[in-house]
């Protein structure tokens, strides 16, 4: 759980507007801070099951917050990323489009020249 204090401060420093407490920006910066310290707690407590089930439920709320923000407004998406010093994936920050079958299972499509063979034909008695 965040420190009242912390919380603050980050709700200052990632607001958008001067009235601002919720939004996308805010959101990520508060998981990624409560990440954090969750990360530092299960480096300690190496059998907490329940922290870290809450981790992981933490870390995949704020995977959802980031693409949201990557498709409707990407520049934003940016300098909260280096802002907040997260690591984003390759195919994560390189996804415009949902991949579809023929980029993901089936190799690239490769011209074949066509050959024949030709055997002589002997007729045997």
């Amino acid at each position: 759980m965040l420190d009242k204090k912390i919380k603050n401060r980050l709700i200052q420093k990632f607001r958008t507007h001067p009235n601002d407490t919720g939004s996308s920006e805010i959101q990520i910066a508060i998981l990624t801070e409560e990440i954090r310290q969750l990360a530092e707690h299960l480096k300690t407590h190496v059998k907490d099951h329940s922290s870290r089930r809450g981790l992981i439920r933490k870390i995949n709320e704020r995977k959802k917050l980031l693409r949201y923000m990557e498709r409707n407004n990407p520049q934003s998406f940016e300098t909260l990323a280096v802002k907040l010093k997260i690591k984003i994936a390759k195919k994560f920050a390189e996804r415009k489009t949902a991949p579809t079958i023929e980029d993901e299972i089936l190799p690239a499509k490769v011209e074949e020249e066509e050959t024949t063979i030709a055997i002589p034909y002997t007729e045997e008695k």
